[in-house]
């Protein structure tokens, strides 16, 4: 009975992970072939005629994927926007906690710092695909962009030592 049930917990969580290794959806997939290969989304987000679909992957969080769905229902793009890219289109005075959603997906975390008048969120990356960073975004009270801070993730650092 045991090894029935560690076989079928081992074939679940197989199943789970093969998505990991096929090929990614392709432009012009539909939204049912994409959830077909992908899985449920994270979360599922608005953006004009468009809808996206977050993955947000990975150990330590620091993958995020988008599909970005046109008014058709096919897929225009599939991208990890945890990159310094991405966060490089961000625009301080500008943006706010939606699209900061639209742009990144959920935060790793969300916290407050004594120096900052509002929310902080927290997001692990791999910073030029090599080290553990976190970029953190701060917002003022109306939910504005103010700064954007980067550095180590030392949460990730300390654990690996």
């Amino acid at each position: 009975m045991k090894k029935l049930i560690v076989l079928t917990i081992f074939s679940a969580a197989l199943a789970g992970c093969a998505h990991l290794f096929a090929p990614p959806p392709q432009p012009g997939d539909s939204a049912d072939a994409v959830r077909a290969r992908l899985g449920r989304p994270t979360n599922t987000y608005a953006d004009g005629a468009d809808t996206l679909l977050e993955y947000a992957w990975g150990p330590w969080g620091q993958y995020t994927w988008m599909a970005r769905l046109g008014s058709d229902g096919r897929l225009v793009s599939y991208e990890q926007v945890l990159t310094s890219a991405k966060f490089a289109t961000i625009k301080p005075g500008k943006d706010n906690k939606d699209t900061i959603l639209r742009i990144l997906g959920r935060p790793t975390q969300v916290t407050h710092y004594a120096s900052v008048d509002g929310d902080v969120w927290l997001y692990r990356y791999k910073e030029q695909d090599v080290w553990n960073s976190m970029m953190s975004v701060e917002f003022n009270r109306a939910g504005i962009v103010q700064a954007m801070v980067n550095g180590p993730d030392e949460e990730r650092e300390v654990r690996r030592r």
